[in-house]
């Protein structure tokens, strides 16, 4: 190569090292999409502690892995919180895919908790919105009186208050009226609760449990999993005619939410933490909010550090 040759290549291969950089430069300043911030998503819940609990520790988990979470918690029973998704107010929530699905077709519930999942997707679908992985664990709605009660009036199942449903001062959930698992599983049993004798009281939470105690109220709908059972020794009436379904939980969210993040890895998230969410453990973890007064977002904090699941 003369020197005139070499004098002419030089500036060229500066000048294509030149461009090289300034692309690379682009592609590392620009930010691929594992390093693009995630979009914040808002979880919400209903409005009894176990729904705020479960939904404050997806948040956790959730967290812990990069995504910013607005929390929307306390909305409501479904008949407030599904407009609210619906409209796009919130993105996801923790749901009961036995009662989930029957707000909408208490023909499709049964006993298995998968297959109310399914089923729960399939109505959701039109809707925009996904159903992630069930929990092993379940918690049913059930139909309790004090002990006195029971045995004075010898109930030990629901087909036995139809004919005492007059003597009962019932505590049932605002939305029970509407609630074809709570107002249409007692009119399968028979029973049309006097509007008199009736209180509207939170479904699964604290101070339904406290009337039944306190004796405001003679029935109670609770939550399988919640302490006050135990801790008062209220008798849980057997669902004879089978009314109720599997209760498993799995976050329920909204697809154009999905669509903006890496949906596989999402789900693992959550799918890792349902996976460790059995009926043992949201029965210990109620006792600690519902009983020992402790604070949500701690008891969530250290169940999760426990499980391994955050560091």
């Amino acid at each position: 190569m003369d020197e005139e040759e070499h004098s002419m290549r030089t500036p060229r291969v500066l000048g294509l090292g030149m461009a090289l950089l300034v692309l690379f430069g682009a592609c590392s300043t620009g930010g691929g999409s594992s390093a693009a911030p995630k979009p914040t998503i808002r979880i919400g819940s209903d409005n009894f502690y176990e729904s705020k609990l479960m939904g404050e520790i997806y948040a956790q988990a959730l967290e812990a892995n990069g995504y910013t979470v607005e929390r929307k918690f306390g909305l409501g029973s479904r008949q407030e919180r599904i407009p609210a998704m619906d409209a796009g107010q919130i993105d996801m929530v923790a749901e009961y895919v036995g009662s989930g699905l029957g707000f909408y077709d208490k023909s499709k519930i049964s006993g298995d908790g998968a297959a109310n999942a399914k089923a729960l997707a399939e109505v959701l679908k039109p809707k925009g919105i996904s159903v992630l992985g069930i929990t092993p664990g379940e918690d049913t709605n059930a139909f309790v009186v004090r002990k006195d009660t029971a045995e004075s009036l010898k109930l030990t199942k629901l087909s036995d208050l139809a004919a005492v449903q007059d003597q009962l001062k019932w505590g049932l959930p605002s939305d029970c009226d509407t609630n074809p698992l709570c107002a249409g599983a007692l009119k399968d049993y028979g029973i049309n609760y006097p509007p008199k004798q009736r209180s509207a009281l939170g479904a699964c939470d604290v101070p339904m449990a406290q009337a039944l105690q306190g004796k405001a109220i003679d029935v109670a709908e609770l939550c399988s999993t919640q302490p006050a059972i135990a801790q008062f020794g209220f008798v849980v009436l057997e669902d004879d005619k089978k009314t109720q379904p599997a209760e498993n939980i799995a976050p329920i969210v909204r697809d154009d939410y999905l669509a903006k993040v890496d949906k596989a890895a999402f789900q693992k998230i959550l799918d890792d933490v349902s996976a460790k969410v059995t009926t043992e453990e949201l029965t210990k973890l109620g006792v600690l909010v519902a009983v020992d007064n402790k604070d949500v977002a701690e008891v969530a904090k250290t169940w999760l550090k426990e499980q391994g699941l955050v560091k």
